[in-house]
């Protein structure tokens, strides 16, 4: 069983700064992907950015203010986030696509979500 867990979420100031970790744990060969998604109240959830063996994409709310990375020795996603603002308020969540041990394809699993909140 592969199992995400974020965490990193909080308070935070319109200008500051948020970091969100992506835990991936579970008897996992490779992960191919990983995104961070977002969902304010009352609205879909949308993709924020996504990197894959290497390569990163952002959504255009999120350019130039957040960078996605990992780590794939810890098996772990990063979302560093600056000069938030208000509109960034939501929860975000971790997907990832994973290659568990016994498999050939890989799997989408999401993790519970982590709240982000932007004062004005």
């Amino acid at each position: 069983q592969v199992q995400l867990v974020e965490s990193g979420g909080g308070l935070v100031q319109a200008g500051g700064s948020l970091t969100l970790s992506c835990s991936v744990s579970g008897s996992i060969v490779r992960i191919n992907m990983m995104a961070w998604y977002r969902q304010a109240p009352g609205k879909q959830r949308e993709l924020v950015a996504v990197i894959s063996s290497g390569s990163t994409n952002y959504a255009n709310s999120a350019k130039g203010r957040f960078t996605i990375s990992r780590d794939n020795v810890k098996n772990t996603g990063y979302l560093r986030m600056n000069s938030l603002k208000p509109e960034d308020t939501a929860v975000y969540y971790c997907n990832a696509d994973v290659i568990q041990q016994g498999f050939i394809r890989g799997r989408n699993y999401w993790g519970q979500g982590t709240q982000v909140t932007v004062s004005s």
